[in-house]
């Protein structure tokens, strides 16, 4: 069978779904009429069916430039489900280990399928990596306090060592053993360069890129580094750090293309998904905080969204200066409103649309100074 025959048997399932108003439905339907999206039980009329296209999440409909319903709201948690997100969640908080999906999803009375999707709608993350982060969070803390790196191991959950010494590689950015010492003193190399939005500063752990930063005053950006890595080994790198620097110069000129480097990004599980997000922002385009928030499956947390923006230490390689305010101003910027605009502007000439995203006047005017 083809793969267009396959959708038309998938989208045939849909439709006699929606027509007997299935409320457990894992679907999205539209209406080309109207460019609205609903959920299958949304309570208005029935359109007609070479009217309606299908949808599997959300996040699609409105990439297909659908606008979601006002009466079923289905960019928003349905109601029914709040309570078992919440029970799911005490569940995993309170689990020696983490519970499976078919364990949470019976409790929740829902398919393994469906509850994986409305808590990830949800959470912003599937149960499982959820576990993983509260588990890697226990993990730190025994570290500190149990007779042993092996005792803190099976405290925070651990089936196997193995899994603990790798996750600690992961979230820790050191060996466990390290961590629990006190002794974390990773050695960060940097260097410095100029580009078109002034000084350019690179610095990297072994692992991959840990902070880009941008500024007008050389010292003052040696000084941030010392301060955002108070506890690292911090050095001048040699001049073979010089093909990074460049790596990240032409990235700037051509931010059309993939970042080149590895990254060495530490963050919350939020925030890390924050910052995947922007990297799927195309160059030239900008995002709303409330877009964002919506993209990741969380429309209510449109400031934790924009303080994951502020928080990001690597500039151009994860794009926060594509996040905007909801009205299209620019909005703000650690490395200077100005840069954010400059920047913008550079990308924009990558974008093959007749419409382009622009800052606001009230922007240009306040970079000036006006």
């Amino acid at each position: 069978m083809t793969q267009s025959a396959d959708t038309g048997t998938i989208d045939e399932q849909r439709w006699r779904a929606l027509v007997v108003r299935e409320r457990d439905a894992s679907f999205f339907y539209g209406v080309i009429t109207t460019g609205i999206f609903c959920r299958p039980g949304c309570p208005s009329r029935l359109p007609r069916r070479e009217h309606t296209v299908f949808f599997t999440s959300a996040e699609k409909a409105e990439t297909a430039g659908y606008r979601p319903c006002r009466r079923c709201r289905p960019d928003e948690i349905e109601p029914s489900n709040i309570q078992r997100i919440i029970d799911a969640c005490r569940r995993i908080e309170q689990a020696h280990q983490i519970p499976s999906l078919q364990e949470l999803a019976a409790q929740a009375k829902l398919s393994p399928a469906h509850f994986q999707r409305v808590f990830k709608a949800a959470c912003g993350l599937s149960p499982k990596a959820y576990g993983q982060y509260l588990q890697n969070r226990r993990f730190k803390k025994h570290l500190k306090t149990a007779p042993s790196v092996t005792d803190a191991i099976y405290r925070a959950g651990f089936g196997a060592s193995s899994r603990a010494h790798a996750s600690g590689r992961d979230h820790l950015g050191m060996k466990p053993h390290e961590y629990r010492t006190g002794a974390p003193r990773q050695t960060i190399h940097y260097g410095i360069t100029t580009c078109f939005l002034g000084w350019l500063l690179v610095a990297a752990t072994s692992k991959g890129i840990c902070a880009i930063e941008l500024g007008d005053d050389r010292q003052q950006l040696e000084e941030h580094l010392h301060e955002n890595f108070n506890q690292a080994i911090i050095k001048p790198a040699d001049g073979g750090f010089s093909t990074v620097l460049a790596k990240v110069v032409t990235y700037l000129e051509h931010t059309e293309h993939p970042f080149p480097l590895p990254l060495d990004i530490r963050g919350t599980a939020f925030q890390q998904q924050v910052w995947d997000t922007l990297r799927t922002i195309r160059p030239g385009e900008t995002k709303s905080y409330q877009d964002i928030a919506r993209m990741i499956g969380r429309p209510e947390a449109v400031r934790a969204v924009a303080g994951a923006c502020a928080t990001n230490r690597t500039a151009l390689a994860i794009p926060c200066h594509r996040a905007v305010r909801a009205d299209g101003a620019a909005g703000a910027y650690r490395w200077g409103l100005s840069r954010k605009l400059a920047l913008i502007r550079h990308e924009q000439k990558f974008l093959n649309q007749e419409e382009r995203p622009t800052a606001s006047l009230a922007d240009e005017n306040q970079a000036q100074g006006v």
